[in-house]
């Protein structure tokens, strides 16, 4: 049962709001209800939108948290003057701060963040995370030499999430490669990674954790047995040392963490130029 309703309100996709309001509701051990209202550009929606969030209230008896992108003062007023929720206005909180330090005016214009499609770095963005969905799991060889970093690890050891996280959020081409038992019976790389060892960076998993993941999806396999995953996680760490790739657990890290700690060991140029939107 969710303990409070969030809402994110905005004039575009709303996206930017949730991830800044999700980031500021981890810091509360609360389990949040996440409601989007996007494009909210009209005084009629903005109507629309304090009906639903007044509702909620009443139902609930707890004033709803609303996250807001809202640039058109028409439309704020009507949520300021009618909301019965905490109003957390993001654009009023940081832009007039901004505005006196720059000593500039904001354009305030609705749906800013769209002009973001238009630009060179969404582009790369879009070419990067195509690229990732078209090397994900091995599914092809063909253009490794194009990949910025390649992961490798046993199955379900976090490989997928991570790539997508470093493609979404970094724009960077990302192959991953599963290690399966031959490789382990070979006890070396998978031939196609061996001229990109620069680019390789492991992921490996507490076997127990791994074994839980497995069996949600194939339960009772051997696949998925606590033998096994034990077993498919020591080769695969022996064969990364062998190999010198350097490698984390992800058992314990938020993807965060893990994208941070690559980048930092294989594209440290990166960090701090992520891509926003």
């Amino acid at each position: 049962m969710h303990s409070r309703t969030v809402f994110v309100i905005s004039d575009g996709t709303g996206i930017t709001a949730e991830t800044f309001g999700t980031a500021l509701m981890t810091q509360f051990d609360i389990k949040p209800r996440i409601v989007r209202i996007p494009f909210v550009d009209t005084v009629d929606k903005a109507h629309q939108a304090v009906r639903q969030i007044n509702h909620t209230f009443d139902i609930e008896g707890k004033k709803p948290i609303v996250f807001s992108t809202l640039v058109n003062q028409e439309v704020v007023g009507v949520i300021n003057e009618q909301c019965k929720g905490l109003l957390m206005d993001m654009f009023g909180t940081f832009v007039k701060p901004l505005e006196e330090e720059l000593g500039l005016k904001s354009q305030h214009r609705v749906g800013r963040f769209s002009d973001i499609s238009q630009s060179k770095e969404y582009l790369d963005r879009m070419e990067a995370i195509n690229y990732t969905l078209a090397h994900d799991d091995g599914q092809t060889n063909h253009d490794l030499q194009g990949a910025e970093v390649i992961l490798l690890g046993v199955s379900r050891s976090g490989k997928t999430p991570t790539s997508l996280y470093l493609a979404m959020q970094f724009g960077l081409k990302v192959a991953n490669y599963p290690l399966i038992p031959e490789d382990f019976e070979r006890k070396k790389l998978p031939p196609a990674l061996e001229p990109h060892r620069k680019k390789l960076f492991g992921l490996t998993i507490d076997p127990i954790r791994l074994s839980e993941i497995r069996n949600e999806r194939r339960p009772g396999s051997k696949y998925a047995s606590l033998q096994n995953c034990r077993y498919e996680v020591h080769e695969a760490e022996a064969m990364m040392r062998r190999a010198g790739v350097s490698w984390l657990s992800t058992t314990t890290k938020s993807i965060e963490e893990i994208s941070t700690t690559i980048l930092q060991e294989v594209l440290p140029h990166r960090l701090g130029v992520g891509i926003h939107g």
